[in-house]
């Protein structure tokens, strides 16, 4: 029995839960055949260029999910980092992304993201991946997050990041070790050693 194009799209959404038009495009199929599933009310969409099934059920981590769909480069960090890594009673109702220096900023309507520019090492080290609704998720890791809450303590608040910190050892996210590493990396050892000495 022949595939139907209706039918190589379900098989699509079984790999991810957000399907973007170069995704059907890879496979052959249209983009616009996204938009014709979507005026039959087969599919929702999300934004501009950004697809789910009818009736799909989110995850909590689903905007974290359409930010990493829109900027695939992004690493998740900061206030959104400390949420997915549950280390925070903030609920920040953007997500904060990090991208490249020299990177073209991104241009999407949704979800509403907060960029920041990291270089170097910087933008590289701590860097873990989580396979969320079928999308990898670029996120930094606990130690590092928390080196980068005080590095942008004057945006987040130096309360965050000592909260931050508190959490990550309390939950055993992060060792003492790979926090001063971190810290080493973002260039805050002297900021966060009064800190660090306090909870050891």
């Amino acid at each position: 029995m022949a595939t139907t194009k209706r039918d190589q799209i379900l098989s699509l959404f079984q790999q991810t839960r957000v399907l973007r038009p170069q995704d059907v495009e890879a496979v052959g199929i249209s983009r616009t055949y996204l938009n014709k599933l979507h005026a039959e009310g087969f599919l929702d969409r999300l934004s501009r260029g950004l697809y789910i099934l009818q009736n799909d059920d989110p995850s909590e981590q689903r905007s974290l999910v359409e930010a990493c769909r829109r900027v695939p480069r992004g690493i998740i960090c900061l206030l959104s980092a400390l949420q997915f890594h549950e280390m925070t009673t903030q609920a920040p109702f953007e997500v904060w992304m990090a991208i490249d220096e020299k990177a073209r900023r991104p241009r999407t309507d949704f979800p509403s993201l907060r960029i920041v520019r990291f270089s170097g090492t910087a933008l590289k080290s701590g860097v873990q991946e989580h396979v969320v609704e079928g999308v990898t998720l670029r996120v930094y890791a606990p130690a590092k997050t928390v080196a980068d809450c005080f590095k942008y303590r004057n945006k987040i608040g130096i309360d965050v990041a000592i909260e931050a910190l508190r959490d990550c050892l309390k939950q055993r996210k992060a060792t003492f070790d790979e926090l001063w590493q971190a810290a080493k990396v973002c260039r805050m050892t002297n900021v966060m050693r009064p800190y660090l000495e306090v909870t050891a």
